[in-house]
C-alpha cells in the first residue's frame, strides 16, 4: 500500500495507483490477463497509458509483461512469499533499530495513534464483524509504517514499502487473520516503541512475521 504519490494528479496515475491497488487486494487475481481493451474501459485510462502503467508495474513485480501475448498479474508460490518475508523482516527490523533510537515525541505520538487505528479495527474483527477487511490491512500497514517512520533514511522506507505491499498481496489472498495472537504482538510492539527497547522488539517482530507466513500458507490458497 505505497504512500499517496507525489506525482502529477493524472488519469494515468490514478489508474496505476487503482490497478496496483486491486492486484494487492486480490481483486485481479494471481495469473489474471490484463485486457488491454478491458482495462480501458474498467480505468479511464488510454492503450497507450495502459501499456506504460503496466510496464511500470511490471518494474515492481506485481505484472509479468509476456511481449507479443499482452500482461497478466504475477503470480504466487511459497517460495516468493518466505522470500518475501525474509526481506521484510530484514528490513524493518534494520528500520525499528534507527527509528527507535532517533525517535521523539511526535514520532511516539503518530505511533501510539496508528495503533488506536489497528486496534480498533482488530476488535472490530475479533467480534465477528469482517466488513472493513481493506481497511484493517491499511491500518496493519500504516502501523508498521510508522514504527519505522523516524529511521532516517527515505530509500530504506522506500524499500520496505514495496516488500511490505507484496507481503500484504498474499495476506489479502489468504484471508489471513491469527486474532488474538497478531493483537497481542501489536501491543507488545507499540510498549517495546515506547521504551525504546529494540531488542525485544525484534524478537516480537520476527515472531509475528513469521507466524504470518505460517498462517497463510495453512490455508492451502498459495502453492
Amino acid at each position: 500500500m505505497a504512500p499517496i504519490s507525489s506525482k502529477p494528479d493524472t488519469a494515468g496515475e490514478k489508474a496505476y495507483q487503482r490497478i496496483r491497488a486491486d492486484i494487492l487486494m486480490g481483486r485481479l487475481a494471481p495469473g489474471q490477463r490484463l485486457k488491454l481493451d478491458q482495462l480501458n474501459k474498467d480505468y479511464n485510462a488510454s492503450i497507450s497509458t495502459l501499456r506504460e502503467l503496466l510496464n511500470r508495474l511490471s518494474s515492481e513485480q506485481l505484472v509479468l509483461a509476456e511481449g507479443q501475448r499482452g500482461f497478466e498479474v504475477s503470480p504466487v508460490s511459497v517460495e516468493d512469499l518466505k522470500e518475501i518475508a525474509a526481506l521484510r523482516q530484514l528490513l524493518e527490523t534494520h528500520a525499528l533499530e534507527q527509528s527507535f533510537a532517533r525517535g521523539d515525541l511526535d514520532w511516539e505520538a503518530r505511533v501510539v495513534a496508528a495503533h488506536h487505528k489497528l486496534s480498533s479495527l482488530e476488535a472490530q474483527r475479533k467480534a465477528g464483524d469482517h466488513t472493513e477487511t481493506e481497511s484493517w490491512k491499511r491500518y496493519d500497514w500504516q502501523f508498521h509504517q510508522t514504527l519505522i517512520s523516524a529511521c532516517g533514511s527515505r530509500r530504506l522506507m522506500e524499500t520496505h514499502t514495496g516488500v511490505f505491499d507484496k507481503y500484504l498481496r498474499y495476506q489479502m489472498l489468504a484471508l489471513s487473520d491469527r486474532g488474538e495472537i497478531a493483537i497481542r504482538e501489536h501491543r507488545m510492539l507499540l510498549e517495546c516503541a515506547l521504551r525504546r527497547d529494540h531488542e525485544t522488539a525484534t524478537e516480537v517482530l520476527t515472531m509475528h512475521i513469521a507466524g504470518g507466513v505460517e498462517y497463510a500458507l495453512a490455508t492451502g490458497t498459495i502453492g
